[in-house]
């Protein structure tokens, strides 16, 4: 609130009035925090109690001032601003609204374990890294499979299993009786909200079922 030159409360369009009255909560909040923190030794009841009210009080305030809506509102609010009040909205809302225009060309290349009673452990990764996580642009890891007969000529084959993971390391669990089975499976990068930019099916893999 104090710092630049106009202050940042200046620059927001908050009066002095109102910058006093929010400093002095925050006087009120820090040493609370600082026994609240303490958990093995000054944290009560008490101490929750009247951070809890220097919390009510501060919404009040803002709810009757606009606080909020005002710095939001403000010409000369920055997305930092917006960050620092936790403000989901105007500028900052449009930045996060932000829709993923390229698709995902990165293939799954994934690490598959018997583990015995018809699963397998399965790790997921990019040529980008070694170890298992998911792809960035995706939100989890895309699987198509079948168990036993013909190996598939395709992942979009009919009759495959399609399943996903929002993990990069899993068990896939298809049971003991599918033992001496082969299992033939296809991984991709996924987004759940975005599957037209999918990523390129994996090679075919197949294993057999112990």
């Amino acid at each position: 609130m104090q710092a630049g030159d106009p202050t940042n409360a200046a620059r927001l369009g908050l009066l002095p009035a109102e910058v006093a009255k929010w400093t002095a909560l925050l006087a009120e909040w820090r040493p609370l925090y600082l026994k609240y923190s303490d958990a093995k030794g000054k944290r009560t009841t008490l101490i929750k109690d009247q951070l809890l009210a220097v919390l009510a009080n501060c919404v009040s305030f803002d709810q009757k001032n606009h606080l909020l809506d005002r710095i939001a509102a403000s010409p000369n609010v920055t997305i930092g601003d917006m960050e620092t009040f936790n403000i989901k909205r105007g500028i900052l809302q449009k930045t996060m609204r932000t829709i993923p225009q390229t698709g995902i060309t990165e293939t799954v290349l994934a690490y598959i374990q018997t583990i015995g009673g018809g699963s397998f452990t399965i790790k997921c990764h990019s040529s980008k890294t070694g170890r298992a996580a998911i792809f960035t642009g995706a939100n989890c890891v895309q699987f198509s499979y079948q168990v036993g007969g013909t190996a598939p000529t395709s992942a979009e084959a009919y009759g495959l299993i399609h399943e996903l993971s929002t993990k990069a390391g899993f068990v896939l669990a298809l049971g003991q009786g599918n033992s001496e089975k082969h299992l033939y499976i296809w991984f991709r990068w996924y987004h759940t909200k975005y599957p037209k930019l999918a990523g390129p099916w994996s090679g075919l893999e197949t294993r057999l079922i112990v």
